[in-house]
């Protein structure tokens, strides 16, 4: 096995890209591989009972190929020690279920993510935990929901779908000042745009499905802390439960983060032109995008974040039949769920993402529909959206 670098002895690398490429890995002493190999093996041999090399013993508990993927995303998030899942939804409820207990409440987003709040709202109400629902924009609203109960405080920023902007420095210290932690769901932003840990966060949640990856083609999840007993508490669960990603998926999302950076700047770069092109359009309502000076969470936005990011949101008039046939119509923009990829999608989130809010205070408007913008020629990402709407 090939020597790894922790998170820790990245420090010395100050510029993302360098710790993108470089974290977490060394080439192989033995054949020189620039990458880290896949080490499709699900047990490893011992010399003697319990005299484990490097540490392994059986892929659940750990792999090398997914020590180095956790080594490295804690490392672009400038924390100390990440672990990976099986998916953002296996990393939730591992989170979940490390820091809550019957008799707990947490604080959510009152525009969370559909299957964060399909979790909480559906399966850990049924073993007595409760929750409520503040506007993250709001850091009077999120205290205001705090009970001597809460234990976690639970944002996105941006938030998922509707890109409300949460001042995370502000909403550490309040979490802090009542006894709970602060868990931020970085997938929107990337650690590229933004480092959650850095302003007080006490732990940085991703779907690497997402920005991380971004090739659309694997499914994953991590969770980071400088938090110890948290993190031992975690991977307690991730080994006893087994939602781990297997060692290819490890390396697809390795493969992914490595240019995070060139393909961060350019969704940005193309979402600023959507942003520019839609905001004009008579057939838009309102464009919701943190990086608009009308947005109420532009100053925040551009306090905590690099750039601003490539998800778009609008409100199109002609309410929820017009919302999805301007959806139907596209063709560089693809209809599927998820984001972050290469490729451009769209979708109409109260049909899709967000179908288990309605009914409930978190309901998305009819009349949403969101953009994952992709990094194809903006000229055609343009001529599609001027087409879809005509």
């Amino acid at each position: 096995m090939s020597e790894q670098r922790s998170a820790a002895d990245s420090t010395r690398w100050q510029g993302f890209s360098t710790r993108a490429i470089h974290a977490g890995y060394e080439p192989d002493p033995r054949t020189g591989a620039v990458n880290v190999p896949i080490y499709a093996s699900s047990t490893f041999a011992q010399d003697g009972v319990g005299n484990l090399r490097d540490g392994f013993e059986y892929s659940r508990t750990g792999n090398p190929t997914r020590r180095v993927l956790e080594a490295n995303v804690a490392a672009i998030e400038k924390g100390t020690l990440g672990r990976g899942f099986a998916s953002g939804m296996a990393a939730t409820d591992a989170l979940l279920r490390a820091t809550l207990r019957p008799g707990d409440h947490l604080v959510i987003p009152n525009d969370a993510y559909g299957g964060t709040f399909r979790l909480i709202d559906k399966v850990f109400s049924q073993w007595g935990i409760t929750y409520s629902a503040a506007p993250v924009s709001d850091v009077d609203a999120v205290r205001a929901a705090i009970t001597p109960a809460t234990k976690l405080v639970w944002i996105e920023t941006p938030t998922n779908p509707l890109l409300n902007v949460g001042d995370i420095e502000a909403l550490a210290a309040v979490a802090h000042d009542a006894g709970a932690k602060l868990v931020v769901d970085n997938t929107f932003a990337s650690p590229y745009l933004q480092q959650p840990l850095t302003l007080g966060a006490d732990v940085v949640l991703h779907s690497t499905t997402k920005y991380l990856g971004g090739h659309s083609d694997v499914v994953g999840g991590a969770l980071v802390t400088n938090d110890e007993e948290l993190d031992a508490a975690v991977a307690f669960l991730q080994n006893g439960a087994g939602a781990v990603p297997g060692p290819f998926d490890a390396y697809l999302t390795m493969r992914g983060i490595k240019t995070l950076a060139v393909r961060m700047d350019r969704h940005c770069d193309n979402a600023e032109q959507v942003v520019e092109f839609l905001s004009s359009h008579p057939k838009i309502d309102s464009v919701l995008y943190p990086g608009l000076p009308t947005h109420p969470g532009h100053d925040v936005a551009g306090k905590q974040m690099r750039r601003f990011g490539g998800m778009v949101s609008v409100r199109v008039k002609g309410g929820q039949a017009a919302a999805m046939e301007f959806c139907a119509r596209t063709e560089v923009f693809t209809l599927a769920e998820s984001l972050g990829g290469i490729e451009s999608l769209i979708e109409h989130p109260g049909a899709m993402t967000h179908a288990s809010t309605a009914g409930s205070l978190l309901e998305v408007p009819a009349d949403l529909v969101r953009l994952s913008v992709g990094i194809e020629d903006i000229g055609d990402i343009l001529g599609d959206l001027e087409n879809a709407l005509s």
